[in-house]
């Protein structure tokens, strides 16, 4: 990401190691936690799985000196909605639990097959999705999504399907503009360039400070799937090109 000495690069690498060996240390808590917490509801899972997440942000910030600023807060919503977001990193997958209410998640139905990271997921019932199955993939979305929100919890997705690099695209999916366009929860579309910091397959975090933009509410109830995604990916780019180091 940046041109550094050797000596400089070396200490980073250190406190992203000490970053890794404590975040693993504390999942292995966390997910005995969430077995713990086995007999009450998928809501008190959640806040034990979540502490993991928010640990992490935390730890981020004291270890490797990574903090971040949210812009637009006052488009946080005290409901269910859908958040869709570009993906850059791992590091959104834990700071939107920091920054949003509940929520779940729709991800690759493998996933919850990782040692003690997927089973800790797989306690909190999120959306998994066989992508292979085609259309019957999007049916299982709209179902299970929406009854996620309606049990009052935010549905997390990231419309690029992967982690995609800094300055490089990739067409956005349908999937939450199709189940957008089934609810009356609005979407809630959110831009970071936290790729910038903590790239894909990359061990060092660089020192800095991620910006996250939230934007308003967006309606998709009635509305042609194809004309949402539009109008959610135009926003995202077009926010992300506004961040420092972006242009």
């Amino acid at each position: 990401m940046k041109d550094v000495g050797v000596l400089t690069k070396a200490w980073l690498a250190l406190r992203s190691a000490v970053y890794w060996l404590l975040s693993i240390m504390v999942l292995i808590l966390v997910v005995i936690g969430i077995y713990l917490a086995f007999p009450f509801s998928i809501s008190t899972r959640y806040k034990v799985g979540s502490l993991w997440a928010k640990f992490n942000v935390w730890l981020l910030k004291v270890i490797c000196g990574l903090g971040y600023r949210v812009t637009g807060a006052e488009n946080i919503p005290d409901s269910s909605v859908i958040i869709l977001s570009n993906h850059q990193s791992t590091w959104e997958t834990y700071a939107l639990q920091a920054i949003f209410p509940e929520q779940t998640w729709v991800l690759k139905k493998e996933l919850m097959k990782v040692p003690l990271f997927g089973w800790g997921i797989a306690m909190v019932k999120p959306i998994a999705i066989d992508r292979k199955a085609g259309r019957k993939a999007v049916e299982q979305l709209v179902e299970q999504g929406k009854r996620k929100l309606d049990e009052g919890r935010c549905v997390v997705i990231f419309p690029e399907g992967t982690r995609v690099p800094p300055g490089e695209k990739k067409r956005y999916k349908l999937g939450g503009a199709i189940l957008a366009s089934h609810v009356k929860q609005p979407i809630i579309p959110v831009a970071h360039n936290a790729g910038r910091f903590w790239p894909r397959h990359g061990f060092i975090k660089w020192p800095g400070e991620i910006q996250v933009h939230i934007g308003k509410p967006i309606y998709g109830y009635g509305r042609e799937p194809a004309e949402i995604i539009k109008e959610v990916q135009s926003w995202i780019e077009s926010e992300y090109q506004k961040m420092d180091g972006d242009k």
